[in-house]
């Protein structure tokens, strides 16, 4: 009984050894993807490299959170907050906003009348996990509202 065990892990430490041998082996050859670090292009030296941009064009570039003065999307269902169905305190409308979330980090609803309130439940935090991609950038809050049907 005791031997079997010794046997065992001799075999492992055997095959342990092994796979050691077979990483340093390949760690040693030079990968065919890895290029040279001490081949340097002729005539150039390496302090020399070429400086590429890693960002896109000024006109591909989606403005910063800085530079507009919010978001907004259309929210279709009923809106439900902590349990509530969420109503227009003008006339009573509990489908249909419009959901703005402002630089300021408040969030106004709007239905579909035109009538806007704040909603103090609700922040930027919860605004970013419901809305989906931002795609469409509007100069002003009526194109914006325009574009969504309102």
């Amino acid at each position: 009984m005791f031997r079997r065990r010794a046997r065992a892990d001799r075999e492992f430490r055997e095959v342990q050894r092994a796979g050691q041998a077979l990483l340093l082996k390949f760690a040693q050859q030079p990968s065919p993807l890895d290029t040279n670090p001490t081949e340097t292009p002729t005539g150039t030296e390496p302090d020399e490299a070429p400086v590429v941009p890693d960002l896109p064009p000024l006109d591909l570039r989606a403005p910063a959170h800085r530079d507009v003065e919010g978001f907004l999307m259309r929210w279709d269902p009923p809106l439900v907050i902590d349990g509530a169905v969420q109503a227009c305190s003008t006339c009573g409308v509990y489908r249909d906003w419009i959901v703005l979330n402002l630089r300021d980090g408040s969030v106004w609803l709007r239905c579909a009348a035109g009538h806007q309130q704040r909603e103090p439940r609700l922040d930027t935090a919860w605004y970013t996990r419901h809305a989906g991609p931002g795609g469409d950038w509007h100069p002003t809050l009526e194109d914006g509202l325009r574009h969504l049907g309102h």
